[in-house]
């Protein structure tokens, strides 16, 4: 994995996202989506065209996360938070300790409601988290200047998806035995609209969980917490009985009997790219190379145990990070 030069100035779109953009049949203007995937650690950045469909642009490995699969519940968890969020030009911040960063708006209105608490949980650079998602300095710099331009290009706000993994038929048998299958099992229907249509499902919230693509008498329900009104669905006949097929899929992944390997999180996860470069130059040198005022790489040793595995990796110096 080659990492591009770090630079100390604001990010901007460079002549290589334009060309790349345009190789993709997409404007720098056009609205942004992004989608985060823990498991794998990885975001998604997807550009829509006239017609509202999105594409996807490019899929960026991530250097850090902290915690496990599952939400975030309260302030000091450790936990990267899982959901649907919405991210405004204030919501940008181009002065971050770590480079830049954009504010993912946790809690939103729904785990407010339910008591959920923690502040400033971002996608910002370096490699280090808390609770955030650490892309590097070079990783979130094109990540910001996109949706940066998207932003001033008339787009009020962009959605980001955050998953604790690609919520598959086979990933949901993996984790059958997980507590938070529930809560997962109503975000692969936002992830379902999604994936299925290419375009961004509409999200409200009652009866303490997230509803999607839902026309309510009255508006959208103003408490999360109470039954939902009657609601018809905006999307097609065909799009629910897609949405409907993978939902039997997820179950008949549910039903079978058979016994899943535990986690051995340690703590969070660091894309494999990353972790072979932590193996190979260290904790110090891989901070010097992917942030700029060299921020340390949280818990190195934590970040090279595979948590699919159970094993984990030697570090090639020692490190007090």
């Amino acid at each position: 994995m080659e990492l591009a030069e770090l630079s100390g100035e604001p990010p901007k779109l460079s002549v290589a996202v334009v060309t790349e953009l345009g190789k993709k049949g997409m404007r720098p203007e056009d609205p942004v989506l992004v989608r985060i995937f823990k498991q794998e650690s990885e975001l998604e950045l997807w550009k829509a065209d006239a017609s509202g469909r999105y594409k996807l642009f490019k899929t960026y490995p991530m250097c850090r996360w902290s915690g496990k699969l599952g939400p975030k519940t309260k302030e000091g968890d450790r936990q990267a938070p899982e959901g649907f969020y919405h991210v405004s030009a204030s919501m940008l911040n181009p002065k971050s300790q770590y480079y830049v960063s954009f504010n993912l708006g946790y809690p939103n209105r729904l785990e407010a409601a339910l008591g959920y608490s923690g502040e400033a949980l971002m996608v910002h650079g370096a490699c280090s988290s808390s609770g955030c998602y650490a892309m590097t300095d070079q990783g979130v710099g094109e990540i910001y200047a996109i949706v940066q331009k998207a932003l001033q290009s008339g787009q009020d706000r962009f959605q980001v998806q955050a998953y604790p993994f690609r919520m598959t038929a086979e990933n949901f048998g993996k984790h059958r035995s997980d507590p938070n299958m529930s809560f997962w099992l109503t975000l692969k229907e936002g992830y379902d609209y999604f994936d299925l249509s290419k375009r961004q499902p509409k999200v409200a919230a009652c009866d303490r969980r997230y509803v999607f693509n839902r026309e309510f008498d009255g508006g959208d329900p103003r408490n999360p917490l109470t039954a939902c009104p009657p609601a018809k669905s905006i999307a097609s006949a065909d799009l629910q009985a897609l949405v409907a097929a993978e939902r039997g899929k997820v179950e008949a992944a549910l039903s079978v009997e058979k016994s899943t390997p535990a986690l051995a999180y340690v703590d969070g996860g660091m894309h494999s790219s990353f972790r072979t470069l932590l193996k190979k130059q260290g904790a110090s040198k891989l901070a010097e190379d992917i942030s700029i005022i060299k921020y340390p790489v949280s818990r190195p040793e934590a970040a090279l145990v595979d948590p699919y595995s159970g094993r984990s990796a030697v570090i090639s110096e020692p490190s007090n990070d």
